[in-house]
């Protein structure tokens, strides 16, 4: 299953998450941290292009939704590990709620950004895949965020984003919505620009850049 991928410099991570080696992830995870670097490389550059990568294959049925499965659940696993090491102890005023659209049960990225939120000190509310959108208004009046951070992998819930989007704004016609995903490498921008104060991001650093200049 896993001999026709190309092995490079950062795919023996894919290599070992195809083949459910948790301890091996985990370790080579733990390696990039003890060798000083940045945390957004070891997410951007290791965890997400192995899921897209990941996504790839399954989409052209050359892994099974089973091995999808597990390997998404190794990466989030160690995403929880490193948790508790994220958290940056300058603590600001800013929340921010984190979401994937209704349907939507790839939550990995939105959890990576919950930590890029929670890394700057903002207060970050981790609702994760399938959020309803009745839900998703009713929570936010009780937290009265300053970003809704969204997440869309798959490219035919973008028509879902939009919806969700219209209803937010019947509620809350200036809150500021933070959209990304792997749904967007195919297209879908031209929808975000029909709606103010929606802001597209690719990647983790530009994510971050925006919520520090959002603070300032």
């Amino acid at each position: 299953m896993i001999d026709n991928i190309s092995i490079s410099h950062h795919e023996t991570f894919l290599k070992h998450l195809i083949a459910g080696d948790r301890d091996v992830c985990l370790n080579m995870a733990k390696d990039y941290k003890q060798n000083n670097t940045p945390i957004y490389n070891l997410y951007e550059t290791v965890f997400k292009n192995a899921l897209y990568k990941i996504g790839e294959l399954w989409e052209y049925n050359k892994i099974t939704v089973a091995t999808e499965h597990l390997s998404s659940a190794i990466i989030e696993s160690i995403l929880n590990e490193f948790y508790t090491e994220l958290i940056s102890n300058n603590r600001t005023n800013k929340k921010a709620i984190v979401a994937c659209v209704e349907n939507e049960h790839h939550q990995i990225g939105i959890k990576m950004i919950s930590d890029v939120f929670e890394i700057n000190g903002w207060s970050s509310y981790f609702l994760g895949a399938n959020t309803p959108t009745n839900e998703l208004i009713s929570f936010s009046k009780s937290i009265n965020p300053d970003i809704l951070a969204v997440s869309v992998s798959l490219y035919f819930h973008i028509p879902l984003l939009e919806k969700m989007i219209q209803q937010i704004r019947e509620e809350f016609p200036s809150l500021v919505i933070l959209v990304g995903g792997q749904a967007f490498l195919h297209g879908g921008h031209e929808i975000l620009s029909k709606h103010k104060n929606v802001v597209y991001k690719p990647d983790l650093t530009s994510a971050e850049l925006f919520i520090q200049n959002f603070q300032s």
